[in-house]
């Protein structure tokens, strides 16, 4: 049970939390902005830290000022240092953006079915009428992980009708009675026409799309990654797009991030490549800051924690 009044300390960028409205929504609860790199001021301490996903070179300061719970705004928690947490609570913003980031997962399957934008013209063709495209009736897609992402993407697909496998860590059967649970991504991709990984980035889950897994997967299979870039080998897909064994790779995340310039994955004529802008869509920060806002409440009412982080599982 927190002691009241509460000091919350602010590790965001400028505007990202809509700090005004949460300020007069908790007046006992004292709002400290902190810098997000560079020395702590001295003398700052709060019991409640919250904090973007990404690296930060002063978190570990921070967390020796007082710090009991860690709210992280992002979905993710693999670049905070989890090793250095020790017995706080930690929770993130898990399925705040997973219905824009289902929809897009959506966007990039139909686009492959449909042969988009290939089969789009600018000059008469050589033929009408004629081409190859597919239906998501007639489609097996692939799933791995099971959370708040591929749960949305799940409900969208139901509709098309297509079958619907699903990999996931924990044991037993899914929420959707239209999703099959199988027993290892092999046994997934054996049948799948399209791959789609949101797992967290975990040890297990490093490099889990690697020659083996791409070389027991269904001929001209198509992936698409809104997870972490690393889930992937991008060597193995490369020698996997260059031989035609994965037909498309749409991406919206690489390792790493940024992306050089150069980088093969710009060009190569079967990936379509976007800058981790999935989960984009009005009412963002809104929802995030909302997420907090709920959180925050039930740590001043002393009840349970939404959005708990397993820090031994890594998310």
């Amino acid at each position: 049970m927190p002691s009241v009044p509460t000091t919350v300390l602010c590790h965001l960028p400028d505007g990202y939390l809509r700090l005004g409205e949460l300020e007069g929504l908790f007046p006992a609860v004292k709002f400290v902005r902190v810098p997000t790199s560079g020395p702590v001021p001295p003398g700052v301490s709060g019991e409640v830290l919250v904090t973007v996903a990404g690296p930060s070179d002063n978190l570990v300061d921070l967390l020796g000022r007082g710090v009991r719970w860690v709210h992280c705004t992002g979905h993710g928690v693999d670049h905070l240092p989890l090793g250095a947490f020790g017995d706080r609570l930690v929770t993130c913003s898990r399925g705040v953006s997973a219905e824009a980031i289902a929809e897009w997962v959506i966007a990039m399957i139909l686009a492959w079915a449909k042969r988009l934008p290939g089969t789009w013209v600018d000059a008469p063709p050589e033929e009408w009428f004629l081409t190859r495209l597919d239906r998501l009736a007639e489609a097996t897609v692939a799933l791995v992980g099971l959370g708040s992402i591929n749960l949305a993407v799940a409900e969208r697909l139901v509709p098309f009708r297509c079958r619907i496998l699903a990999v996931r860590r924990t044991p037993g059967s899914s929420p959707l009675p239209e999703v099959e649970v199988v027993a290892s991504p092999a046994a997934a991709v054996a049948e799948a026409d399209h791959l789609v990984l949101a797992a967290p980035l975990t040890p297990t889950t490093y490099h889990l799309v690697d020659d083996d897994l791409l070389g027991a997967a269904k001929p001209g299979i198509h992936l698409v990654n809104v997870a972490r870039g690393a889930l992937v080998d991008q060597e193995a897909l490369r020698r996997a797009l260059d031989e035609g064994r994965v037909g498309r790779a749409s991406l919206d995340v690489a390792d790493p991030e940024p992306l050089p310039e150069g980088h093969w994955l710009y060009e190569h004529p079967r990936v379509l490549f976007s800058p981790h802008v999935s989960w984009a869509g009005p009412g963002y920060l809104r929802r995030v800051a909302d997420m907090f806002a709920e959180n925050l409440d039930r740590w001043l009412a002393g009840r349970p924690l939404e959005g708990l982080v397993d820090l031994e599982a890594g998310y």
